[in-house]
Order: C-alpha cells, then sequence, then structure tokens
C-alpha cells in the first residue's frame, strides 16, 4: 500500500529551489565583497595625470623605447616636441632627455659541443627631467629588463620571432614604467 501523497495547502508557500538560494547568497557575498575592497582603499589604475602639459624628447629621439613613450605621452594629451623651441613657439614646460635606449643579446647556455642553448634578451632605457631652465625634476634613472629565452638551432626562424615580441613586451613595459614616474612629478 502506497499512501497517497497530501496534496499541498494553499496556504503553505512554495519551496524555494536550492539553486536560486545559491545564487541569491552569491549575489550578496560579491556585494559584501565589493564593498570592502572600496573601503580598504583598493581602486582600479586610473590614466596618469600629469604636472605639465607640454614636453620635449631630446638627444636620442628616434629609437624603439623613445618613439613608443612619445606616442603614449601624445595619446594622454601631452604636447611633445621633438625639435629645439622655434621662434613663435610656446615654450615646453619640461625635457625628457632619454641618454641611452639599447637592445641586447646576450649567449648564457651552451651545449657541450659550444651549440647555443640560452639567450637573455635585454632592453636598458636611461633618461632625464627637467625643466628648461635645468631644474631636475627627476634625476638620470636607468631601467635595465631581462628575459630568458631557450634557443635551437633548428627553429632559428621561429626564436626570431619570439625575441622581437620580447623585445616589444620589454619595450611596453618600460614605457608603463616611464609614464608612471613621470606622473610622479607633481610640481615644476
Amino acid at each position: 500500500m502506497n499512501p497517497r501523497p497530501a496534496s499541498r495547502s494553499p496556504d503553505l508557500p512554495a519551496v524555494v529551489p536550492r539553486r536560486a538560494v545559491w545564487t541569491a547568497l552569491a549575489g550578496a557575498g560579491l556585494f559584501v565583497m565589493a564593498g570592502g575592497l572600496g573601503g580598504c582603499g583598493f581602486a582600479l589604475r586610473q590614466a596618469p595625470n600629469f604636472a605639465f602639459s607640454s614636453l620635449r624628447v631630446a638627444v636620442y629621439v628616434g629609437t624603439p623605447v623613445s618613439r613608443a613613450l612619445q606616442r603614449e605621452l601624445a595619446a594622454s594629451g601631452i604636447q611633445v616636441v621633438n625639435t629645439a623651441a622655434v621662434a613663435g613657439q610656446p615654450p615646453v614646460q619640461v625635457v625628457l632627455e632619454v641618454l641611452l635606449d639599447q637592445r641586447e643579446r646576450a649567449v648564457v647556455g651552451q651545449t657541450a659541443s659550444g651549440q647555443i642553448r640560452e639567450l637573455q634578451l635585454r632592453t636598458r632605457f636611461r633618461y632625464r627631467l627637467s625643466t628648461p631652465s635645468g631644474k631636475r625634476l627627476i634625476e638620470e634613472t636607468e631601467m635595465l629588463l631581462e628575459r630568458d629565452i631557450s634557443f635551437t638551432e633548428t627553429g632559428a626562424l621561429a626564436k626570431a620571432a619570439e625575441e622581437q615580441l620580447m623585445f616589444n613586451d620589454m619595450q611596453g613595459d618600460i614605457v608603463q614604467q616611464v609614464m608612471r614616474r613621470l606622473a610622479a612629478v607633481k610640481s615644476l
């Protein structure tokens, strides 16, 4: 004998599915976590604010990192000039002297037979920032990024492409670091 299930009384509430309960709890948890992150000072990285609106790049103007930095500064609303002051042109507020922009490739590992197994790629960038009158805002600073890469003779063309990608990645890292340091200058 199977007892028949009792029919539900119209005054009893419907049973809430477990999925709906878990979804509501997860949403409440995310809301609490978001409030906690905002209260601790967490904020997404904002576009940099600069204390200057015009900049002249001096010395190494056409090197890869220097050109990428000029593009990034221009995209941030900074007027970038790479020539000396011309009559009738408003003076720039700061001068960025690019003292060194160098890419290096060094062998760091070889097999017993002398074949190259590992390379180290380096990008050096040295610069300083000053006002046109000569006041130093950022002293001479050198940045050095290094990346290791394995190497095989059979995949030399593929490795050359990988090297170029790694150099471009290091270039982007240096540009972002310099941008943050330039934005850290608060007064001229």
